[in-house]
């Protein structure tokens, strides 16, 4: 194994997986975190709890001698009975195959589905060796350790990794942050809203430690904001409403107003610059165009009124990262308002920052002018700095943070190696240096 290797950098999402190598700008691939394979189940190691079911490989990864035989001793036989990515849904949408999503709300869900998505993403797409290479994983906040182990014992013992760091994904993205020109200092200490396909999480990170304790997931994702779009284009009875036209229209289309009743006037007062219209091709080679109207700021308002959409879950996103910075430590929540760093797809609407700024704004200013009323004159606040970062890379925020680390010179002395593993085994992935352990609180 030569020093030259650069580290691979794989973020699984929910949704897409981001795939590439340290010291990169972008990702090297991006595609849909799902796998097709024959017929409707995808066979053993589906439960979501306990050791993926390593007696009960897919059959390309028996055979071959001793623990470094698994893969490469049937390179090219391991992608003829299922595809990942892209493709995966090109052949669900034939005969013979069932397509599967082994990731759900951000957690490893099938582990031998997720062991052979993997093994496509090393040796067909990245096209590289394991043993050759150090891999950086990302996991969400509040991943259990027996996920952590069932990763490390795919890693070392199917592929056979040089190395193997696991970091989580909040941490990587208030690192990603950097790159923004608003962020002085290089900090670890921030809010992180991480909002992907499946979940948004709000992670308050203190010196690179995640507060576990505070924590809080909204049940309000990318996801969510297709199904409202697709629910308003059919209330309206467009000629398609299907998702995938939903998803185009929801990507081009849609941004944060500063108040949805003034939003409403202004598209009844210009109706000619507010609706657009929308040319979703067919099946059939046809084009069928679709009216887009309220939808364009209805769809993202749900993270801000979240009543317009769902009757189960009602508090803002703004009180939800107050609530948030409230219940961390006194002596980092100033830091934590003042580096409130965005991640993911969908927080990238226009305007979505500035919106978020104002309204975490107006509940911190009003806390304290009520606790000054209570106090009298006597005690006058300073006021608090609260700071919203959007920058470059936060559409693949994890994944670029990985590799800015995966590039450090440290990097190498923080992974744990495969004679570590075969030494203490799995349970060496439960302990972390570095950007403060997953298990940290």
């Amino acid at each position: 194994m030569s020093n030259q290797t650069p580290a691979v950098v794989m973020d699984n999402g929910t949704g897409y997986s981001k795939l590439g190598f340290a010291g990169n700008d972008s990702p090297s691939f991006v595609f849909p975190t799902a796998i097709a394979t024959k017929g409707p189940t995808g066979g053993a190691g589906g439960s979501g709890s306990g050791r993926p079911a390593i007696a009960n490989k897919p059959t390309f990864l028996t055979g071959g001698a001793g623990p470094t035989g698994h893969l490469s001793g049937k390179r090219g036989t391991e992608d003829l009975d299922f595809f990942i990515g892209d493709e995966a849904l090109t052949a669900a949408s034939g005969p013979g195959y069932g397509v599967h999503y082994p990731i759900r709300h951000g957690q490893v869900e099938n582990w031998d589905h997720m062991e052979r998505f993997w093994s496509n993403s090393i040796f067909k797409y990245l096209r590289v060796e394991p043993e050759d290479h150090h891999f950086l994983l990302t996991e969400p906040p509040l991943n259990p350790p027996e996920n952590r182990e069932n990763t490390a014992e795919i890693m070392f013992e199917s592929f056979n990794c040089a190395g193997l760091y696991i970091a989580v994904q909040a941490v990587l993205a208030l690192a990603a942050s950097w790159t923004s020109s608003k962020v002085q200092d290089r900090s670890l200490t921030g809010t992180v809203i991480d909002s992907g396909e499946g979940v948004t999480h709000v992670i308050p990170v203190a010196e690179g430690y995640v507060i576990g304790s505070s924590i809080k997931s909204i049940p309000i994702a990318g996801r969510d904001i297709t199904y409202f779009v697709q629910s308003l284009l059919r209330d309206r009875g467009e000629p398609d409403s299907s998702l995938k036209t939903a998803e185009r229209i929801k990507e081009e289309f849609c941004y944060v107003c500063p108040d949805i009743v003034k939003e409403f006037a202004r598209f009844d007062r210009e109706p000619d610059d507010r609706f657009k219209k929308y040319d979703a091709k067919q099946a059939n080679g046809k084009t069928t165009t679709v009216d887009v109207g309220y939808e364009r700021f209805l769809a993202p308002e749900i993270f801000f009124n979240p009543e317009i959409y769902s009757s189960d879950f009602l508090t803002p996103l703004p009180n939800i990262v107050d609530t948030v910075i409230q219940t961390s430590p006194i002596d980092v929540r100033r830091g934590l308002y003042k580096n409130i760093v965005l991640s993911g797809g969908s927080t990238l609407y226009k305007d979505f920052g500035r919106r978020l700024q104002r309204d975490i704004r107006h509940l911190v200013d009003a806390r304290i002018k009520a606790s000054e009323t209570r106090a009298g004159n006597a005690a006058k606040s300073g006021g608090l700095d609260v700071q919203v970062i959007t920058h470059r890379r936060q559409r693949h925020g994890p994944w670029f943070g990985g590799s800015l680390l995966g590039q450090t010179p440290e990097f190498r002395s923080y992974c744990h190696t495969k004679a570590e593993y075969d030494e203490i085994g799995p349970s060496i992935v439960r302990r972390f240096a570095l950007l403060g352990g997953p298990g940290s609180t």
